[in-house]
């Protein structure tokens, strides 16, 4: 597999999150908006006041909208601030970093309740800003009374950024990899010590952050990658937290190693098992794994020159259409069933002859630009990189053993940092906890939330049937989630609502489902 191929399916794993979740939502980083931009004001016109700063703790703040990027979806309207903190903490005097801060007032200041929300986000690398727009919607009930807190974790959005631009790599070699990656850690380590952006720093900015707003206790919700963010702040700060929510939840105990792809695996045979489970998708389209396998040997034995239309210009391309892109695409539509719904539609008329579908989707823009792909491998290199090797049992996955050779070679020429030596521990105590999994996630499986929570005695796990990865906004989770923060009891919540979500049909023609 080609290292722009390995580079598709790793940006697939972060735009999607490494436990993240980006590419779903449909969002994009974005720039905040101060607002609605006034027309030019003529040459004798005054110039208006900028507003004044809004104090929360000791931090100021200003009006600024946070922009949507998905068509249809509302900005956000916050205040905006920042924290200075130490990038060495053993070196408080020397460089610093400026932690990007967004702060979304509550709604009833008469009705305010003391402990804020604090979102983490997934990846790493991904910005929780630029991200909110995206997930608003499923906390409008929590702003009535509280007021939520978003930090753009260091090494992300606009919190020192580190970013790599890979470009396009043509080389055939896995070995092309790793000057990539050594260009991409001379050009960062000219404005950032590398081994400081990982997950402990992460904690102890938050709980800067905690202590400038003069907040006692807080809320936190973490999502994929956040989730192990949630847990070491847990660990390190017991008596600062109130509640959590781990949604799509990795265990502490956990290191990455290759569990994409057997979790990958798993997860297809879930979803492609309401293709096999239908009798009018079976007789049109068969077996669908086995009709994976078969496309991913042929495209290994000799890889087809497509024709394809460009969805973004409509014009008409041509591309080598590799097994790398089918495992990449695969990949990222397992992440949410409603899409992956379509994959055994897709990999049959391929299996035809026809892959010109498969070339365009493969050829997307897998979002580069939403990660911070530096800040991750800091937070991999130091915390994961050890385990990533070659196993003999995943070389007939999906996605094979590819991913952990490519992330490998990378960690080698990459700077690591120390990690505390209770960091595989996991999350003990009284904490109410609220663990949300999907149960066709290819990525966190509901497994790990059981896991989790063999620990923590004030735990509930909910298991939403035929969803992905990141749940927060599906069926009734919005509201569960509110009731959750609310009472700080998972144990009474009525999930029976969550029964009602629906299973999504497998595609069997592209005009829909079956009827």
């Amino acid at each position: 597999m080609s290292p722009r191929n390995l580079f598709r399916i790793a940006l697939a794993l972060a735009a999607l999150g490494w436990f993240g979740w980006t590419w779903y939502r449909g969002q994009h980083p974005q720039a905040e908006d101060a607002g609605p931009r006034p027309r030019a004001a003529a040459s004798h016109a005054t110039p208006a006041a900028p507003p004044a700063p809004r104090k929360y703790g000791r931090i100021a703040f200003t009006p600024c909208t946070l922009a949507a990027s998905m068509p249809g979806r509302p900005s956000v309207e916050a205040q905006c601030g920042s924290l200075r903190v130490a990038e060495n903490p053993a070196q408080p005097q020397g460089r610093g970093i400026d932690l990007r801060i967004a702060w979304i007032p509550a709604d009833d200041d008469a009705r305010l309740e003391p402990d804020p929300l604090f979102a983490i986000s997934g990846g790493p690398g991904e910005s929780i800003v630029d991200g909110w727009p995206g997930m608003a919607a499923a906390f409008g009930e929590v702003l009535k009374t509280r007021n939520i807190v978003l930090v753009d974790q260091r090494g992300t959005g606009r919190s020192n950024p580190l970013r790599c631009d890979f470009g396009d790599l043509n080389d055939t070699s896995v070995q092309a990899l790793v000057p990539a990656t050594q260009a991409c850690r001379d050009a960062l380590q000219q404005r950032a010590d590398l081994r400081f952006y990982g997950t402990s720093q992460a904690v102890a900015d938050l709980d800067a952050v905690r202590q400038a707003l003069g907040v006692d206790k807080l809320n936190l919700y973490g999502v994929s990658y956040g989730t192990r963010v949630a847990q070491q702040y847990a660990m390190r700060h017991p008596q600062r937290v109130r509640s959590i929510i781990l949604d799509s939840v990795v265990p502490n105990t956990l290191t990455i190693g290759n569990i994409f792809a057997r979790n990958l695996d798993h997860a297809l045979a879930l979803q492609f098992g309401r293709c096999s489970a239908d009798p009018a998708c079976k007789a049109k389209l068969g077996d669908p794994r086995a009709e994976l396998d078969t496309l991913l040997a042929t495209l290994r034995k000799a890889p087809p020159t497509v024709e394809y239309r460009d969805a973004a210009t409509g014009e008409t391309r041509s591309k080598v259409l590799t097994a790398g892109d089918v495992a990449g695409l695969v990949r990222m539509y397992a992440y949410m069933p409603t899409a992956s719904s379509l994959l055994p539609l897709l990999v049959h008329e391929a299996n035809q002859g026809r892959y010109g579908n498969l070339a365009a989707l493969g050829s997307m823009d897998m979002l580069q630009d939403a990660i911070a792909m530096g800040m991750q491998l800091s937070v991999i290199c130091s915390e994961d990189g050890d385990s990533l090797v070659a196993r003999d049992e995943d070389t007939d996955t999906v996605l094979g053993n590819a991913l952990a050779e490519a992330m490998a070679a990378q960690c080698k020429v990459w700077p690591k940092g120390a990690v505390p030596a209770d960091f595989r521990a996991p999350l003990r105590g009284s904490v109410p906890v609220l663990v949300l999994e999907g149960e066709y996630d290819p990525v966190t499986p509901p497994d790990y939330g059981r896991q989790v929570l063999q620990t923590l005695p004030n735990g509930r796990l909910l298991v939403l049937r035929g969803q992905g990865h990141a749940v927060f906004s599906a069926g009734c989770t919005p509201k569960l989630m509110t009731q959750f923060i609310d009472t700080a009891d998972a144990r009474t919540l009525d999930a029976g609502c969550l029964q009602r979500l629906p299973y999504t049909p497998p595609f069997t023609s592209f005009n829909g489902w079956s009827p």
